[in-house]
């Protein structure tokens, strides 16, 4: 590189941007107009980020409002600020404006930012605290902080005289608090501690005087008064001198109208978001109400009344919560109103603020900060933590900075500070003015184009201000021509170069600082050329294909092969081994796709490049496979047994489609099935179809599967359930049947209907039944749909009576069919007679042997026996049981005690019920059996020795 460069400012390689608060920013998060300097100055240069950069102080920690109790026993206060910066910045501090000097008071101390105040003292150190951070970029100031100190005097010693009034006035006690800082809380003790006046509509503690009032004086109220305060800080309380309550003895004060005493000020103001409250209170007699109205509008639904309704209590203040206010006391006798205003106002608030800006020198800078406020806040500027004032290269207009033909001397920290009466907001930002001999990063460039394209050569030195710009060719001015432009970024532009353009170009980079030259070495080669075979490709799903790529180029340049699909790159890794690369030779390489699958269609590109030139050859791969999708299925129309359903047609996948295949489901059935179509079957070119032969009543979703010559395709997504119209019942009940039951009791039962076929809502059975031999059908209604059974009793028909019977079906549409008509025998009941002969046999110590007959044949045959046993002196119903498996008549009872006497009972049963038992009582006997002519036998087992 050569360079005439006699000086040239450091700040060339010290370029850096940040955010108004001092983080760090990527080139992408910069202000478009510093990232657009940024650009211009350094894109062709290897910009190391590692290098120290540097730059003016930003603040990440900035002071406090601070309220110091004066109790404290560490006498020390301590305001904090930090800031980053390069050079390190130092710090002083300002308070009420004044520069401290901790050299020339001993009270005060830095500690990095941090100043430290020794011995704290409300009368010298209670004020505004601002930090100035400064390095040898500049400075800037923080916010200033309000220290103040918290304490609580003592009230004064001096005795309280009496008050004295006629039962039935009002009266106020004043409290006269004692200096303090900062707000304090008032309570009044009656008489002595613990004891605190209790507030109502009667007696009412005002937070603003502290005064007691107490609108209605009564007997009760006779005693001492002692108003007591508490910092809200320090926690700490002092008592005030007692004030005697006594009631004079000259009468009773009689009624009057209400007098306001206590009232919140005329105008409020108060900041926006914290809780405002409105006291009001009256002395009067009655004691009066007090009620509170918004002049224009209504009380905000988010305020609350407070202690009688004697405060108004508004919290988190809005600026629609401003207006007139009224309170109205008001008794028997009349009534009175006050009435104030409420102010909320906000502090400042940035819209925008300024950002780190580096310009050229002559340059014009414009900055802008705009803010909210209530009242609307008002502008002024710092540079370098000192008041900027309007010159004639400055302009400062509503928060606009304008400063026309900057110089060196204009870098800087500046600050916007914006403000209102109740509050500053500050805004920092660093001005570089750039000051540079030009520079080129890489230097000679050697630069390979091809006949016939054009070819670009840059000039994009690093400098500031922007260098003159000229270029020559072998010592030779280039001059621009119809064929050779020079842009308006310094690049030289060839339009359909040839190999007389090769050569050594230089271009010139020359301002006030200095000159640098820029040398491009310029080769013309021939154009290369590309062929992919084949061209176009069809396949079928499951083959496989070889795309061929030749490259006829300059030998004496390197070639490299870079496929794609659809335009982009092609990534073998991510394909599942479909692709390969396989190159023959430097001039030839083949990619195979085995295997093809769908996805594998589309657009094959092999870009072949050289250092000179890059050239795309292309061919397009068709895949035949089964058809995709069709579109969503709509179901168009619906009846009982049909649906007219309709979808778009998938992509076919290079194979025409050859019909389409009908499928539901619902609720009740296995999945997805096919159904019946009209017509049938339905070709590829139809978009619509009616599904029939579906159950009325049936919630079903449709969906469509395409089919062509290589396969079946994937189902569409299914339409949205719809329910078919109802209709009358068309399947009648199987399996009807009968049988056991009671006596008198003739059973029906029968397998019930799916929901399937059930047709529609208020579904349910119609039992049909007569007598063998008679004419009229007696029809009962069964309303459940899940029934299986319908019992009829009439004492009159005897057992094993001949029933023909059919079940049928309804719904709310109507009747549907009837089973087939069957017979079915009454129950024959339970057994009427006890089993006969019974007898019992002790086997063993623990064992006995019951045997007996079964009953005379007749209607009521058990089915089964149960034996009861219990222990003389015992009631049946503790007994134990034990059944037969079947008409067996014959029954082993074990695990008895020995000697013991037991009473037996058989009865038989069936699926009717049981029949009547017949009871035994043995006595004790060596195993021989007793039988008794009387209904109960009695049974002793035998005893072991």
């Amino acid at each position: 590189m050569k360079s005439d460069s006699s000086s040239s400012s450091s700040l060339n390689s010290r370029i850096r941007l940040r955010n108004n608060h001092g983080v760090g920013l990527s080139s992408q998060d910069w202000p478009p107009f510093s990232r657009h300097r940024y650009s211009a100055l350094s894109s062709q240069e290897d910009y190391r980020s590692e290098e120290i950069e540097e730059f003016g102080p930003v603040f990440l920690q900035e002071p406090d409002d601070a309220i110091f109790s004066l109790d404290s026993d560490d006498k020390k206060v301590i305001m904090n600020c930090e800031a980053r910066g390069n050079p390190v910045p130092t710090y002083s501090w300002l308070i009420n404006g004044t520069i401290v000097d901790p050299g020339g008071d001993f009270r005060y101390s830095l500690i990095d930012g941090n100043l430290i105040i020794h011995n704290a003292s409300e009368a010298i150190d209670n004020g505004r605290y601002q930090c100035r951070a400064e390095n040898s970029i500049g400075s800037v100031l923080s916010r200033d902080a309000l220290l103040q100190f918290a304490y609580l005097g003592a009230f004064s010693g001096r005795t309280r005289g009496a008050v004295s009034v006629r039962e039935g006035q009002g009266v106020v006690l004043m409290c006269a608090p004692p200096p303090h800082s900062p707000e304090i809380i008032y309570s009044w003790v009656f008489n002595e501690l613990p004891s605190f006046v209790a507030e109502d509509s009667r007696r009412f503690i005002s937070q603003e005087t502290g005064h007691l009032y107490i609108s209605k004086v009564q007997p009760s109220d006779v005693g001492s008064y002692v108003c007591q305060v508490k910092n809200t800080v320090t926690n700490a309380r002092v008592l005030s001198p007692p004030t005697p309550l006594t009631l004079k003895t000259d009468g009773v004060m009689g009624e009057y109208e209400p007098k306001i005493e206590a009232h919140f000020p005329q105008t409020v103001l108060a900041a926006k978001g914290i809780t405002v409250r409105l006291e009001c209170f009256a002395l009067g007699n009655p004691v009066p109400t007090i009620t509170w109205r918004k002049m224009s509008g209504n009380i905000p639904k988010k305020a609350r009344l407070r202690k009688s309704q004697a405060v108004l209590e508004i919290p988190n203040i809005q600026l629609e919560d401003s207006g007139s206010y009224e309170c109205k006391a008001e008794n028997t006798r009349g009534g009175t109103a006050f009435r104030g205003h409420l102010q909320v106002y906000t502090l400042p608030q940035w819209i925008s603020m300024i950002n780190d800006t580096q310009l050229d020198s002559g340059e014009q800078l414009r900055w802008e900060c705009r803010a909210t406020g209530k009242p609307r806040p008002t502008y002024r500027w710092l540079r370098n933590g000192e008041p900027l004032n309007s010159q004639s290269r400055v302009e400062m207009v509503n928060g606009e900075l304008i400063i026309h033909r900057l110089q060196q001397t204009d870098s800087g920290m500046y600050q916007c500070i914006a403000e209102n009466k109740y509050g500053a907001i500050y805004s920092s930002a660093e001005l570089k003015i750039l000051a540079s001999a030009p520079m080129f990063s890489t230097n000679p460039v050697r630069l390979i184009a091809t006949v016939g394209k054009d070819v670009s050569l840059e000039c994009r030195p690093r400098a500031s201000p922007k260098p003159r710009i000229s270029w020559r060719k072998s010592d030779r001015r280039v001059q621009p021509s119809r064929r050779i432009m020079l842009l308006r970024n310094n690049t030289l532009r060839i339009i359909n170069s040839s190999r007389s353009d090769e050569g050594s170009y230089v271009c010139r980079a020359e301002n006030q600082f200095g000159s640098a030259e820029l040398t491009t070495m310029l080769l013309v080669k021939e154009p290369m050329r590309v062929e992919l075979n084949p061209v176009r490709v069809e396949v079928t799903v499951g083959e496989s294909v070889v795309l061929s790529c030749k490259v006829t180029h300059d030998p004496s340049l390197d070639v490299s092969f870079l496929w794609l699909l659809n335009n982009q790159p092609l990534n073998t890794q991510q394909e599942g081994g479909h692709f390969e690369y396989i190159q023959t030779q430097s001039s030839t390489a083949d990619l195979m796709i085995r295997s093809i699958l769908l996805k594998h269609a589309g657009k094959y590109g092999c870009r072949a490049q050289t250092s000179a030139d890059s050239v795309l050859a292309e061919a397009e791969l068709l895949v035949r496979g089964p058809p995709g999708p069709p579109g969503v299925v709509i179901v168009e129309e619906i009846t009982d047994t049909t649906a007219t359903l309709s979808w778009s047609h998938g992509v076919d996948n290079h194979s025409p489609i050859t019909t389409y295949n009908v499928q539901a489901r619902s609720p009740v059935s296995l999945g997805w099935q096919t159904v019946k179509t009209d017509p049938e079957p339905v070709t590829g070119n139809m978009e619509s179809a009616m599904a029939v032969e579906l159950n009325p009543w049936v919630e079903y979703e449709f969906r469509v599967v395409a089919m062509n010559g290589i396969g079946t395709g994937d189902p569409s997504t299914p339409s949205r359930a719809v329910r078919t119209k109802e209709a009358v019942p068309s399947v009648a009940p199987a399996n009807v049947r009968g049988g056991n039951g009671r006596r008198h009791e003739l059973v029906i039962s029968w397998e019930p209907i799916s929901e399937e076929f059930q047709n529609g809502e208020g579904f349910g059975y119609i039992v049909a039944f007569r007598a063998n031999g008679t004419r009229g059908w007696k029809e009962k209604m069964v309303t459940s749909a899940d029934s299986t059974t319908y019992k009829y009793r009439d004492e009159t028909f005897p057992p094993l009576t001949p029933f023909e019977v059919r079940v049928g079906v309804y719904n709310n549409k109507g009747d549907g069919p009837f089973s087939e008509v069957v017979t079915v025998f009454s129950a024959e009941g339970e057994p009427r007679e006890p089993p006969s002969e019974v007898q019992a046999f002790a086997i063993s110590s623990s064992e006995i042997k019951v045997i007996w007959k079964p009953p005379n044949p007749g209607p009521g045959r058990p089915q089964a026996y149960e034996v009861s046993f219990w222990k003389d002196m015992e009631q049946e119903e503790t007994g134990k049981k034990k059944r037969t498996t079947g008409n067996e008549t014959t029954l082993l009872l074990t695990g008895l005690e020995g000697n013991t006497q037991y009473l037996i009972s058989v009865k038989g049963f069936n699926s009717a019920g049981q029949g009547p038992a017949t009871n035994l009582m043995c006595p004790t006997t060596s195993a021989l059996p007793f039988r008794y002519l009387f209904a109960t036998v009695f049974f002793k087992t035998s005893k072991s020795f």
